[in-house]
């Protein structure tokens, strides 16, 4: 006499076998990008990278609402924490990271140019954080940053920890290139070559 339980068994795993490649194969298409994001918006024109053919100066149309903004900036310094970026700039006094309380600014000090880094990164330790924090986060944090070299924000400190009374940035702060070139440099950073061709 045969038992049927292992023929049973035999063919139910066999048959699971089978199928369960096929469960992964086709999902449908792509989940579509909100539409508060559709299209290049954490990609920021600049000259600040090698071989750029036109000038640093950043314009970015989605700044301004961030500019008198004081609800951008008070979430911004919660974010600020919230994200560990002080475990870098150390409430903006620097640490590994560099100072972001004073008027020296590597890779641009204007609203666009802060937003640009933190999208992007920059070498030796920034990290890239454009796709893991929304667009707006970024932007209420860059504001944050932007306003610790406040002569309003830095008036305001009182205890231990610097930035924690920021000041909103007004757009008339940003009415610059967001740097210049270093002292003792005779190339102004806003022009370029070409080599031979």
């Amino acid at each position: 006499m045969c038992s049927r339980f292992p023929i049973e068994l035999c063919l139910c795993v066999a048959l699971m076998t089978s199928v369960a490649p096929l469960s992964g194969c086709y999902k449908g298409p792509p989940p579509a990008m909100p539409a508060e994001q559709t299209g290049s918006v954490n990609a920021i024109d600049s000259a600040l990278s090698p071989g750029a053919d036109h000038s640093v100066v950043v314009n970015d149309p989605r700044a301004a609402a961030y500019y008198d903004n004081a609800d951008a900036v008070n979430t911004g310094r919660i974010l600020f924490g919230q994200f560990n970026c002080s475990g870098c700039h150390s409430n903006g006094g620097g640490g590994m990271g560099p100072s972001l309380m004073d008027d020296e600014w590597i890779y641009g000090g204007r609203l666009e140019q802060i937003h640009q880094t933190i999208v992007e990164g920059r070498p030796n330790g920034m990290p890239a954080w454009g796709g893991k924090i929304p667009d707006q986060q970024i932007w209420q944090i860059a504001a944050y940053v932007r306003s610790m070299s406040l002569p309003q924000t830095l008036a305001a400190e009182t205890g231990n920890t610097p930035s924690q009374s920021p000041a909103p940035v007004p757009a008339a702060a940003d009415h610059h290139n967001g740097w210049s070139p270093p002292p003792e440099t005779t190339n102004d950073y806003t022009t370029t070559t070409r080599g031979p061709d």
